[in-house]
């Protein structure tokens, strides 16, 4: 009944694993490369950061799909070609506004389509609003907890910055576009930090459930 993380090795990932703020939030720390069947036996959640080198979780796939096949759930964030290693996941790629929200004129277009979901229980919605690291198409039956439209006449695709599949395996994937361990450990936009501090409490509490 524990919560693991995968650790690449990159400074933002050691910030956020091994900082003050969150280090009491993970019951196990495992370096990506050299994951094993053995390290997700006691495990019932395991968190993928985003920018996690996406070769190393292909080769991983066979693990990852028996402790799903587990009953186990699995959080799998942004910007690590998750399409490429994680059932059913499929994705556009949308352009990235930096800094938008530094226009006051500006309107997120984050949609928050599931408020009753237990996850903003412990995450203030807004807190999920930064920018746009392309979408998610949920499968048939998953949740999608927060959208976007599409956007300059359709050019640019809607679909889902976060969902929850329960349906896909008979485990649980929670996955995500969004990148809160980089810009976290990387120490700016403190969105992000908030996110994470409601997140990994989440986390706690599923993983203990």
């Amino acid at each position: 009944m524990t919560v693991a993380v995968l650790d690449s090795g990159t400074y933002y990932h050691h910030e956020t694993i091994f900082g003050d703020r969150f280090r009491d939030r993970f019951d196990r720390v495992i370096y990506a490369p050299a994951l094993t069947a053995a390290d997700l036996a006691e495990p019932t959640l395991l968190i993928i950061p985003d920018r996690t080198n996406p070769d190393v979780m292909r080769r991983h796939r066979p693990l990852l799909a028996d402790f799903l096949a587990r009953g186990n759930t699995l959080v799998v964030l942004g910007e690590s070609e998750a399409e490429t290693w994680a059932p059913g996941v499929r994705s556009a790629g949308r352009p990235t506004n930096f800094w938008w929200w530094l226009d006051p004129a500006q309107k997120p277009p984050h949609q928050f389509v599931a408020p009753e979901h237990e996850l903003f229980e412990y995450v203030p919605a807004d807190s999920t609003v930064w920018h746009i690291h392309g979408v998610l198409f949920p499968p048939d039956g998953a949740q999608p907890l927060v959208t976007v439209p599409d956007d300059r006449d359709g050019r640019d695709p809607g679909g889902a910055l976060l969902y929850d599949d329960r349906v896909t395996t008979p485990g649980r994937l929670i996955v995500s576009t969004l990148d809160p361990f980089y810009h976290h450990g990387s120490r700016f936009m403190p969105a992000t930090t908030r996110f994470l501090d409601g997140f990994l409490r989440w986390a706690q509490a599923t993983a203990r459930s």
